[in-house]
Parts: C-alpha cells; sequence; structure tokens
C-alpha cells in the first residue's frame, strides 16, 4: 500500500505562510502543518488552525535561523549577539557537542518549545526540526527525551531515495547522490534510534534535495515514483513573499509551491493514483 503525507512547513513564520497553508488544506492537498512556536506569526497560525480541525498540526522545533522562546541570556551558547539563533547548521551542530553546558540549554528550549506548543491545545501530529537539525544525534536525543513528557508519537525521518529524486526532477544527479550517501548512516542511526523509542516515522521523504523549487510539474513527475509504504513530501507554500521569508529563504519559489498544493492537477493525480492520503496520526 502506498500512503502519502503532504505536509507544510515553516507554519508560524509569516502572514503569507500562514495564509497559504490554510488554503493548501481547505482547496489543496497538504494533510499536515509544522509550526514554529516561536516564529514572528505563530498566534496568527494557531489562529487560523483552530477552526480547521482536520488540519493536523506538528511541532517545527527551531534551533537555528530563528529566534528562540526562552531569554537569551538563559542559552547563551545557542544565540548570536542579537539573540537570535545561529544561521550556520554547520557551527550550530559544532557547537551543540563541543561547549561545556550546551547539552542543557538545548534540552531548556527543546522543552520549552514542547510547551508552547501544548498550550495550544492541538494534538501533536509529529515532530521535525528546522533544516533537519533532528538528524543531530544531540538534539534528536533530547527531542525523544522531551517528548516523551509530551505525547511524542511521530517524527520525520528525513530519508530521500537520490535515484527516485533524480528520476522526477532529471537534474542534480550526482550531489543528489552524494547528499544520499552522507546522509545515509544518520538516517540509519535515526531509525534505530525512533524504533527503540517506539516513535513512528514515514519510510521516504521528498523535499529535501528540491527544497524551495516542490513546483506542480515536479510533484507530478515524483507521484509515478513513490515507493510502497509511507512517503512524506514537504513544501514551503506562501502567497507572496515577505521579510521573513527573503531573510532566511531568498531563492525559494514559495508562490509556486502554494499553486502548486492547490492545483486539481496534482489532486487528480493522486486520486487516480490510489495513494490514500494521511498525516503522521494516521501511521
Amino acid at each position: 500500500m502506498k500512503r502519502l503525507i503532504i505536509t507544510a512547513d515553516d507554519f508560524g513564520l509569516a502572514v503569507p505562510v500562514n495564509e497559504a497553508i490554510i488554503e493548501a488544506h481547505r482547496y489543496g492537498v497538504v494533510t499536515t502543518a509544522s509550526l514554529m512556536v516561536s516564529a514572528p506569526a505563530a498566534q496568527d497560525a494557531i489562529n487560523r488552525a483552530r477552526p480547521v480541525p482536520t488540519l493536523k498540526v506538528g511541532l517545527h522545533v527551531v534551533l537555528i535561523e530563528g529566534r528562540p522562546l526562552l531569554p537569551p541570556q538563559d542559552i547563551p551558547d545557542l544565540v548570536d549577539e542579537r539573540g537570535e539563533f545561529l544561521m550556520s547548521p554547520t557551527k550550530a551542530g559544532f557547537n551543540f557537542i563541543l561547549r561545556p553546558g550546551v547539552r542543557e540549554q538545548i534540552e531548556a528550549e527543546i522543552r520549552a518549545q514542547f510547551d508552547a506548543f501544548q498550550r495550544t491545545g492541538f494534538t501533536m501530529d509529529h515532530v521535525n526540526a528546522h533544516n533537519h537539525m533532528h538528524l543531530h544525534p544531540r538534539v534528536l536525543g533530547l527531542i525523544l527525551k522531551v517528548g516523551r513528557e509530551f505525547g511524542l508519537k511521530a517524527v520525520r525521518l528525513p530519508l530521500e531515495p537520490p535515484l527516485r529524486s533524480w528520476k522526477a526532477s532529471r537534474r542534480a544527479l550526482i550531489r543528489k547522490i552524494a547528499a544520499g550517501l552522507f546522509l545515509a548512516p544518520w538516517n540509519s542511526w535515526m531509525k534505530i534510534q525512533l524504533r527503540r523509542a517506539g516513535i513512528r516515522s514515514n519510510d521516504h521523504i521528498f523535499g529535501m534535495f528540491d527544497s524551495g523549487a516542490m513546483d506542480l510539474n515536479l510533484i507530478l513527475s515524483l507521484i509515478p515514483h513513490l515507493a510502497e509504504g509511507t512517503t512524506e513530501i514537504y513544501f514551503h507554500p506562501a502567497t507572496r513573499r515577505s521579510e521573513e521569508i527573503d531573510r532566511t529563504m531568498p531563492g525559494y519559489h514559495h508562490e509556486e509551491e502554494f499553486r502548486a498544493l492547490t492545483s486539481p492537477a496534482l489532486l487528480g493525480a493522486i486520486t487516480r493514483s490510489g495513494i490514500e492520503k494521511i498525516a503522521f496520526s494516521d501511521l
């Protein structure tokens, strides 16, 4: 059986993102959204999602490229001189391992984000991390530890099959194979940790290697290449550009992704294929 989770990330980043996600669920194919509880438009996202109970909502843990929930002075090793998280995943990843006392700071911030999500009243559909930082062993370990206190049941597995991805897009074969090989041991380790913790996950994902460029033609090409089991495809839709989007994703095509998600052609292709649309909570 083929099942498909269609996720919209960065819920709460900006009002145009929130508008697109709600519309892409109501009139398109989005099944779940990942909420950034510390983002500028988080409360707007919460307000928009509450009257739409069919949209499942998960937690998008942010530890880079954003602002923390905790006061910066409480987590000095996680923030820069402006009190914001570091922009570089590589630099942050080394900080998470090398700095003394950083483990306690990461755990405190993750707990604060879980607590903020719980206070929204939403049932937690899933958890993932911004820029897939939950592939970091320390971050995943703390998400699983804290998540047990908050009823965590599902986590995104960022495992994209390079050849299937290339067959759909016909671009960047070498880059996709190299990235797949680099991430393979991390994904294998993550699968073991999730299994041990009794946490559910998708089997495969699409959206990593073509992040920000998930247009209609690409998605229609992907549908025939989906494997048996559960695949997640994730997007970054928005109704228009905004300062928050341009700050970290100036090259992303948010509006094209929004048009893809609301296209009758995509819904028709999924329906004809016999693929079941689900959320993580349906696993």
